[in-house]
């Protein structure tokens, strides 16, 4: 059986991605105390042949008591002892983004009231949820994701069979800082660069001419099949792991041309090899 467990930071998606696991079939429990976790284990697993293929999705939030929380890697290992598939998802943000949210909606932080501000609300909800991020196995950074891309990145990288790992290529732009769910990272601002032909500079890496004029340059071709034979050669290693995810970024100057056409490219080629596989670009809106 498998377990997603949900948590994260209040305003980065949590409801949104809970929500979307449960219209795809999981049976989803919302804000479940931390020391219920371990019971709630229990039962499932007695539940023998009938729950052996059932999803279930959790979300554990900072409307625990602190105490709770320190004690979440215990009842982690606990749960995997039971022989339960347990995967951590974290949502995160930015401090700004997360002000401006709340913000927006007008809603009210969990830890804040008339002696807290929201912004020491969201630090101190941080520091309460770093037991949880530290073992997470998947960290999604919600900065610069709408509502409709995070339920597309919930239906592709979260929908699948217990133990099979999701493989996700994400293209990003330095001077937009490190993508922080990233396990691992190529820089591709060696190589040839497109923003200095005038008539491709508006146009991304999934553009026909941006992809044509790479195309013709002997380093990309190096570079792609470096970075190609060195996946081939360990992924394997994250799978015999039982690795739940594996993010893979490629960044560039600004995130538009090169990145993005070697993500394409290298998430074209393992889609064909493993099936699916989960394509991002994050400066493209």
């Amino acid at each position: 059986m498998r377990l997603i467990i949900i948590s994260g930071l209040s305003g980065s998606g949590k409801s949104v991605a809970l929500n979307t696991l449960e219209d795809t079939g999981f049976d989803c429990i919302d804000n479940l105390p931390v020391d219920l976790l371990g019971a709630f284990g229990r039962h499932i697993t007695e539940l023998g042949e009938d729950a052996a293929n059932q999803r279930y999705a959790v979300g554990i939030d900072a409307r625990n008591q602190p105490e709770a929380l320190a004690r979440f890697p215990s009842i982690l290992d606990g749960l995997r002892e039971l022989g339960i598939h347990c995967e951590i998802v974290f949502l995160d943000a930015d401090d700004q983004t997360l002000l401006t949210r709340f913000s927006e909606t007008r809603r009210r932080h969990p830890l804040s009231d008339r002696d807290t501000s929201l912004s020491e609300a969201i630090q101190r909800e941080r520091l309460l949820l770093e037991p949880l991020h530290e073992r997470a196995d998947l960290t999604v950074d919600t900065t610069r994701t709408t509502v409709h891309q995070l339920r597309d990145l919930v239906r592709e990288r979260m929908v699948r069979a217990p133990f099979e790992l999701s493989l996700s290529f994400e293209s990003f732009g330095y001077k937009h800082g490190l993508p922080p769910d990233a396990d691992f990272v190529f820089d591709a601002r060696c190589l040839p660069n497109p923003h200095w032909e005038p008539e491709l500079r508006q146009l991304t890496g999934r553009d026909e001419p941006v992809q044509a004029y790479l195309d013709q340059q002997p380093a990309i071709a190096e570079y792609f099949e470096q970075v190609r034979t060195f996946l081939a050669n360990w992924i394997p290693s994250f799978q015999r792991e039982n690795r739940s995810y594996l993010t893979v970024a490629i960044g560039c100057t600004g995130g538009q041309h090169r990145s993005v056409y070697l993500a394409e490219r290298l998430g074209e080629h393992f889609r064909a090899e493993r099936g699916p596989i989960s394509i991002r670009h994050r400066e493209l809106v």
